[in-house]
């Protein structure tokens, strides 16, 4: 009997020995919302002195996505907290098994631990959720302009602390999507598009604040903006109805001094009716086309990774509205405007 505890205490004695990192889940929150970006931390204590590293392999996890390979270290004494973020995907989540090695000269055993199922809860958020959940989520800028008869498109960047901002998405809107995005789980912006009804006179959603732990609410003002205030979101044609308002203008008061000339009979000021001549003769130019060719992409806006809504079929004429770096605005046959490289024009 004796010599089986011997044995038994040398036998575990022997486990100990070998094992060269005691390691343990450090934080663990109590309770996560689905869709919640958090952090994991792993506490780590090595009986080597001399390693160059330690490494993590992660195993046997549901639920979850990690969005870190490498951690955040912080040493506090002997001990090495590491510390991992990821995302709870599902209601029914699962921390990963842990495989903890040393890197070092030599070969050391392992260390393993097990990881604990989580409490996490699902939000019941209202229609106008954004499906954002952060420690905070703004509206950087926006703006409003005509789409086509029935809608308007709002362009607006925002960014997010401590959130998915690629899961943003709208419910009831006609027309969404990505433009431009920079993701990183602790800062990130996204330029984002959306095409409403043009009976609209706000665009209201919501968004759930981790650190206030509610949904908060924003809202875009729909004000449609005529003019450019940046490249990327002039979108409006021109209004050539005002062009041919102004040219009857300039029309009535050239006859008008005609008939001051001949009334007066001092031809001296005739030079004065070329002013509006001239002015009617600039209006008159015709609007400049350009050939795009066949297979072209026609973007929302102009962006490399901009929403191609519309692709030409073949070789076509389309009224140029402008031009912004390696981007020319179009006015296609329905009227709507888009954007086409530089490079999809062709001579006729």
């Amino acid at each position: 009997m004796i010599r089986y505890l011997l044995l038994t205490l040398l036998f575990i004695t022997s486990l100990y020995a070998n094992k060269v990192i005691y390691l343990s889940y450090d934080e663990i929150p109590q309770r996560v919302i689905k869709g919640e970006i958090f952090p994991i931390t792993l506490k780590a204590l090595s009986t080597v002195r001399d390693f160059d590293d330690i490494s993590y392999e992660f195993s046997n996890h549901s639920g979850l996505k990690i969005l870190t390979d490498f951690p955040e270290r912080i040493q506090k004494g002997k001990y090495l907290y590491d510390t991992f973020y990821v995302k709870a995907t599902s209601k029914w989540t699962k921390l990963p098994d842990v495989n903890a090695s040393l890197i070092a000269s030599r070969e050391y055993n392992s260390t393993f631990i097990s990881g604990d199922r989580l409490n996490v809860i699902t939000l019941n958020p209202k229609k106008n959720f954004s499906n954002i959940i952060a420690n905070n989520f703004e509206l950087v800028e926006y703006k409003t302009t005509s789409y086509d008869n029935k809608h308007n498109i709002i362009v607006f960047v925002a960014t997010a602390t401590n959130s998915d901002i690629s899961a943003l998405k709208f419910n009831n809107v006609y027309k969404q999507g990505i433009e431009s995005i920079s993701e990183s789980h602790l800062n990130s912006r996204v330029t984002y598009f959306l095409v409403i009804d043009k009976q609209l006179e706000n665009f209201t959603f919501s968004y759930f604040n981790l650190l206030k732990n509610h949904f908060k609410t924003l809202t875009i003002p729909i004000i449609v903006n005529e003019d450019s205030v940046t490249t990327q979101t002039d979108l409006k044609p021109k209004d050539q109805s005002k062009e041919r308002i102004k040219m009857a203008i300039a029309g009535v008061i050239t006859f008008i001094g005609l008939l001051f000339i001949i009334w007066r009979k001092k031809y001296i000021y005739l030079f004065l009716t070329l002013i509006p001549l001239i002015y009617i003769g600039y209006l008159s130019i015709p609007e400049e086309e350009i050939c795009i060719k066949a297979g072209s992409k026609i973007r929302l806006l102009p962006v490399e990774n901009g929403t191609i809504f519309e692709t030409t079929d073949a070789q076509a004429l389309f009224l140029k509205e402008g031009s912004v770096k390696n981007f020319i605005k179009v006015q296609l046959k329905n009227e709507k405007i888009g954007w086409v490289k530089n490079e999809d024009t062709c001579s006729y």
